[in-house]
């Protein structure tokens, strides 16, 4: 009878690591996609910032320190690699922050404010802050349910002999960061 407890034993201890590192695996996919979804969302914001400000320009040509201010952080958060989380979330912040000085423009010229052009822009910035907000909360969702397997026990017996890390949460550290730009429809 004994016989048959040893194997039973292995066969129960490599179908639990079998298991556990299946979890493992789909959570660190969950985080990946959804990091590709933020990526594709700052992107897009990225190209609309780039229209923004071509927009703004015509009107505002004597405003070059806040256009310069924003097509710097435009290009430096651009130039960042995909997979600087936390770098990335530091750069779209300070982006947000000169949006937001870029948007007030607006206040300060009646013909700007009343372009069709403008308004459509600001129309499609609002939409997409929205879209990045969800996708930032799918991925930080993602991330957080990796983190817990990746240091729960006994999960994290599998995870760290498998090369399995946390997930950088994407936050802002700054709460004016977390502001999203005024979009005065």
């Amino acid at each position: 009878m004994s016989n048959w407890i040893a194997p039973l034993i292995a066969a129960a201890l490599g179908l639990y690591i079998a298991i556990a590192f299946n979890r493992l695996v789909r959570a660190r996919q969950m985080a990946r996609e959804g990091w590709s979804g933020i990526d594709v969302q700052l992107k897009r914001r990225s190209d609309l910032v780039l229209n923004l400000v071509d927009s703004v320009k015509g009107y505002a040509a004597h405003e070059r320190d806040v256009l310069a201010e924003v097509t710097q952080l435009r290009g430096a958060a651009r130039a960042l690699p995909t997979d600087a989380i936390g770098q990335r979330a530091a750069a779209e912040g300070a982006l947000t922050l000169a949006l937001n000085k870029l948007i007030a423009l607006s206040e300060a010229y009646p013909d700007l404010k009343a372009s069709g052009n403008f308004l459509k822009l600001q129309q499609q910035l609002s939409d997409m802050e929205n879209e990045l907000q969800m996708a930032r909360r799918y991925y930080n969702g993602a991330a957080r349910n990796l983190n817990i397997l990746v240091e729960s026990f006994p999960s994290n017996l599998i995870a760290r002999p498998f090369g399995f890390r946390n997930a950088d949460f994407f936050e802002l550290n700054n709460a004016a960061d977390r502001a999203v730009p005024a979009v005065a429809l």
